[in-house]
């Protein structure tokens, strides 16, 4: 098992974790996008140009906010590394840039990607708006629902929007038609996966993307308190928003990570997507890690209220951290990621995405243990314009049946 955390194997694995579990059509095109971006990565012309779309078009470095109404709240110093402040208004954008770029590169015409809150969706056909590529997204249709805001802004840059009505109609059959998608396609398409999860290379390759958030909040922290966090906590779906903050910190074992998942309603079968509270060992859609099973290896259904925590697995390298114990993986109810959301709003003026409140929910619930010497930071992935209007149901609901 490697212990310097630098990423995969030369097979993908994150120790027993990763790798390549696909059908044999797509061996072959995964080894290929495996050395196009090595080559790429590697490539000073495009490592320019990647580094100057996300400063002149994506709106890089993202500030680095003292919260410090929400600070005196928790009893410590939070930072809040701005990511909602993105073009697209999450930290979707930086890895849609990348495999577009990528995808371009290759000689692909088309780019399909799957989305569940819909900011991975709206940021990859922002990125084929700009550089002239066909786009499709697929979306479960409970997503859609709650999320239409984000699928009328995709449709607006001219993607082609797939409902899929199949199973629980979220994120993993989204997935999943995205998958059967780029089987036929493969020539001309290239899959833009949206976080570090699925088949190697793409664990290793959306790490990288998102790096840029922890390399910036690296920089920024050091400067603002001479000194690095104590702490750094992210919400947790796939993990890019987490895995991008975390990974220039790795090895500064100083700095403590915490990742949040969605408790839902409760850990019970069905009622959460809290992988490290009550998932096993498995493959899902190419990769190995951590499932939400039951004894039989099926697939249990999930929930959360935010629709981007809402998936039956977790990205490989986050289960290798959490057994190498330099992570800390925990979770939130729905009701305790509503809470974070009005407190934010009312402390500082910002409305974060249902995600990411439940990072700062949990931070609410740590009052008692933090002191007011930490320093923390909290990755505000996302803002949460796309949950107004799920939230305000939900309230008038609430109201209704009172």
């Amino acid at each position: 098992m490697p212990r310097d955390l630098t990423g995969p194997d030369a097979r993908g694995w994150f120790g027993p974790y990763g790798g390549r579990h696909v059908p044999e059509t797509l061996m072959a095109p995964l080894e290929e996008l495996e050395r196009e971006f090595r080559r790429a990565w590697r490539d000073p012309a495009f490592r320019r140009e990647f580094e100057s779309q996300l400063r002149d078009y994506v709106g890089r470095p993202t500030p680095l906010d003292f919260a410090e109404r929400f600070s005196q709240r928790v009893g410590a110093r939070v930072y809040l590394k701005r990511e909602d402040l993105c073009h697209t208004g999450a930290h979707k954008i930086n890895n849609a840039l990348g495999q577009v770029l990528l995808a371009r590169r290759m000689g692909k015409r088309r780019v399909i990607a799957e989305t569940g809150a819909g900011q991975h969706g709206v940021a990859t056909a922002t990125m084929a708006a700009r550089f002239g590529l066909e786009c499709v997204v697929y979306m479960g249709r409970v997503d859609m629902e709650r999320q239409a805001l984000n699928v009328v802004r995709m449709r607006m840059l001219g993607a082609r929007v797939v409902p899929v009505t199949a199973g629980q109609q979220t994120l993993k059959e989204a997935i999943s038609e995205a998958m059967r998608d780029w089987v036929t396609n493969v020539r001309t398409t290239h899959y833009v996966l949206g976080t570090v999860f699925g088949a190697h290379p793409y664990p290793m390759m959306v790490r990288e993307f998102q790096s840029v958030i922890g390399r910036e909040a690296r920089r920024q922290i050091l400067a603002a308190e001479k000194r690095l966090p104590t702490l750094l906590v992210a919400c947790v779906g796939g993990g890019s928003n987490a895995m991008g903050l975390f990974a220039p910190f790795l090895r500064d074992r100083g700095v403590a990570m915490v990742g949040v998942e969605a408790g839902g309603r409760g850990i019970r079968p069905g009622q959460h997507a809290a992988r490290f509270a009550a998932g096993r060992p498995g493959v899902l859609q190419g990769a190995r890690t951590l499932v939400l099973q039951d004894r039989h290896g099926q697939i249990l259904p999930t929930h959360s209220v935010s629709a981007g925590l809402d998936y039956a697995a977790v990205g490989p390298e986050h289960v290798l951290l959490h057994e190498l114990g330099r992570a800390r993986y925990t979770w939130v109810s729905d009701s305790t990621a509503i809470r974070g959301f009005e407190t934010l709003a009312r402390l500082e003026g910002i409305l974060p995405a249902l995600e990411s409140a439940h990072a700062i929910g949990w931070l609410l619930t740590r009052r008692a243990k933090l002191r007011r010497s930490d320093v923390v930071i909290v990755n505000l992935s996302g803002r949460g314009d796309k949950d107004v209007q799920q939230l305000a149901e939900r309230r008038l609901s609430g109201i209704a049946g009172g």
